[in-house]
Order: structure tokens, then C-alpha cells, then sequence
């Protein structure tokens, strides 16, 4: 770990990113904006979540470096347009841990994390005065936007009381999918397919699992018995595109019983 205060690295930092986007910078770095810089944000945010996945702590590092270079980079653009720049970015959020701790910072008794959790809600929308569900970026893949979606309207009380009562609607939605599928209605189809997912998501709110980070998990799971069943064909020289199901499958059940996950 370093010696040096974050303070002092943190501010090499800025200063280096105002060279960048300096006349005696980057051609590269001067000429991005906030929406060509988009899709290198969000990337960076994935990829901390891959290391994070995998326990890959000392690449954690690095990754979060991205990151924050991220975050003064968008701050630095912001101060040259003169919205705003770093030091207000850290002021506000400074202030703004202050106000919605107030258990830690103020007088309230201490709380349990459930209501540590709905006092958060209600202050964010004391500062904002915005709707309950006006926060949730309609950017957010859409797993990960149902689940915060269900844990605010949750946090004001608008939520199932027991677990039975999700599975209860997840059986009710397999039906209404089922009565879609035999009408042939398209679009009544994929209606009652999302009503079905965002069932499921409220279960895994239930169970304290992140919809988003399960499917990404098996996904990737899938990815890696599926390369074993075409590493193990080719091997045998075989073609997967040419090979049977029935072989596909042999291959595919030596995979989970070798333990791959």
C-alpha cells in the first residue's frame, strides 16, 4: 500500500487529466465529450464487476484506477464547460453521506441496516422531491432495473408479505404465459414473458440475490461447458456445427459431472 496520502495521488491525478485535455495534450483525449466517453464508462463499470466476480483482488486495482480516471475525465470536461469540476463533485458527495447518515453523523439512535435502508429512501426523496421510482436510470439493464425498481417501491412499504405470495404469482405467470403461447398473440406473448421475469426478480429480492450478477454467473457457466463441448469434439475430430445432439449432450453432462462452473 502506498505511503502517500490518497489526497496527494488524487490530486497528480486531476492534474494530469487537465494536461491531457490541454492545447499541449492528447489529440485523442481532447477531442471526447461526455456521450463519446459513454460506452468506455460503462465498460470500465463491467469489468470491476468481472474482477469482483472472480475474486480477482490485486486486478481489482487496477480496474477501479480505470474508473476513477473515468470520473475526472468527465470532471475535468465539465470544469472547462464551466458546469462544474471535481472539487464540487467530492463536495457534494461529501454532504450528501453526511445528511442521509444521520445515525452517524447527527442524533438519531442507531439503526437496525433495514431501516438504515428505508430512511435512505425517504431523505433521497426529501432532497430531490422527486417520485419514488424517478431515480432508477432508465439506463440500467433491465434485470438490475426491475430489482431496484421492486426495492424502492418495497422501501415504502408496496411489497409482498411473505415469500409464498411470490411464488404463488410466479405459478400464476407461468399459466398466463402458457395461455399467450396458445393464442399465438405476439405481443401478448412477450407481455406475460416480462411479467414472468419480473415475478422471478421479486423472489430473488426475497432471497437477497442479485438477479443481474446470477444470470451473468450462469451465463458465463454456460460459456465454459459449452467451449468444453467443442474443445473435447475437436479433439475427436469432429465439427460441433456438424455433430448430433445427442452427442453435444454426452459431452455436455461429462462437462458438469468434471465439475465445470
Amino acid at each position: 500500500m502506498s505511503k502517500a496520502s490518497p489526497g496527494k495521488r488524487f490530486g497528480e491525478l486531476v492534474a494530469i487529466l487537465e494536461k491531457l485535455r490541454s492545447p499541449e495534450g492528447c489529440p485523442w483525449d481532447r477531442e471526447q465529450t461526455f456521450q463519446s466517453l459513454r460506452p468506455y464508462l460503462l465498460e470500465e463499470t463491467y469489468e470491476i464487476l468481472e474482477t469482483i466476480d472472480e475474486q480477482k483482488y490485486p486486478q481489482l486495482r487496477e480496474e477501479l484506477g480505470d474508473l476513477l480516471m473515468h470520473i475526472v475525465f468527465q470532471a475535468q470536461m465539465a470544469r472547462e464547460q464551466g458546469l462544474f469540476d471535481m472539487a464540487d463533485v467530492i463536495a457534494d458527495i461529501s454532504a450528501k453521506l453526511v445528511r442521509r447518515h444521520p445515525h452517524v453523523f447527527g442524533e438519531v439512535k442507531a439503526l437496525s441496516a433495514r431501516q438504515v435502508e428505508r430512511e435512505w429512501e425517504k431523505i433521497k426523496l426529501d432532497d430531490k422531491e422527486k417520485t419514488v421510482l424517478g431515480g432508477v436510470p432508465g439506463s440500467l439493464p433491465a434485470l438490475l432495473r426491475a430489482f431496484r425498481v421492486q426495492e424502492k417501491a418495497a422501501g415504502v412499504g408496496f411489497d409482498w408479505e411473505q415469500v409464498d405470495s411470490v411464488f404463488d404469482k410466479i405459478t400464476e405467470e407461468v399459466e398466463e404465459l402458457k395461455h399467450a403461447r396458445q393464442s399465438g398473440d405476439q405481443a401478448k406473448i412477450e407481455e406475460e414473458f416480462g411479467d414472468l421475469l419480473f415475478s422471478l426478480v421479486n423472489l430473488s429480492r426475497f432471497w437477497k440475490v442479485s438477479p443481474e450478477d446470477a444470470l451473468r454467473r450462469t451465463v458465463e457457466k454456460f460459456i465454459r461447458r459449452f467451449n468444453y463441448v467443442e474443445k473435447t469434439l475437436k479433439e475427436q475430430g469432429k465439427d460441433v456445427r456438424h455433430s448430433t445432439l445427442e452427442e453435444m449432450d454426452k459431452l455436455w453432462d461429462e462437462a458438469k459431472a468434471k465439475g465445470i462452473k
